[in-house]
């Protein structure tokens, strides 16, 4: 199905505006399959994303490491994590280096829950099942380029 048809939406003013609403409305239809994936273990994708950042550390990393490091800049990193600790996800200790700051580290209870993720990465997977391998990397190719031109 086209843009166009899914949004109601049949004249835009070119292929650049089109695109860009394309673009939109696709991160949006990604966002809502992958967030159930996610619901279904109690996570939002912020706190996923933490997680697997903190797994891919070889040592532990502060707040700010860790938003350096995150796919959204916007969230609030510290609250994140506060929840993550909660939940028993992730572990805080004293840095060793700076007393003023806090080391966080992923705890086997969040690795666990990630293996568990990771089962699903085929129904993850599924959304870009369409695209071949080809139309994959040209569309990493546009997408990265389009980052580069700001």
């Amino acid at each position: 199905m086209s843009i166009n048809n899914d949004i109601n939406q049949h004249n835009f003013k070119s292929e650049h505006q089109r695109a860009t609403i394309n673009l939109i409305y696709t991160y949006n239809w990604i966002t809502e399959r992958l967030k159930a994936i996610f619901d279904k273990e109690g996570l939002t994708m912020q706190q996923f994303n933490i997680l697997r950042i903190l797994r891919g550390s070889e040592k532990p990393l502060s707040t700010l490491q860790i938003r350096e490091r995150m796919l959204d800049k916007m969230s609030d990193t510290s609250r994140i994590v506060d929840r993550l600790l909660i939940k028993g996800l992730v572990k805080k200790v004293v840095c060793k280096a700076d007393k003023r700051l806090v080391d966080v580290s992923i705890t086997p209870n969040g690795r666990a829950l990630l293996q568990n993720i990771d089962l699903q990465e085929a129904e993850m997977n599924a959304i870009m099942e369409p695209l071949s391998e080809e139309e994959a990397l040209t569309l990493n190719i546009l997408l990265d380029k389009i980052r580069r031109s700001n």
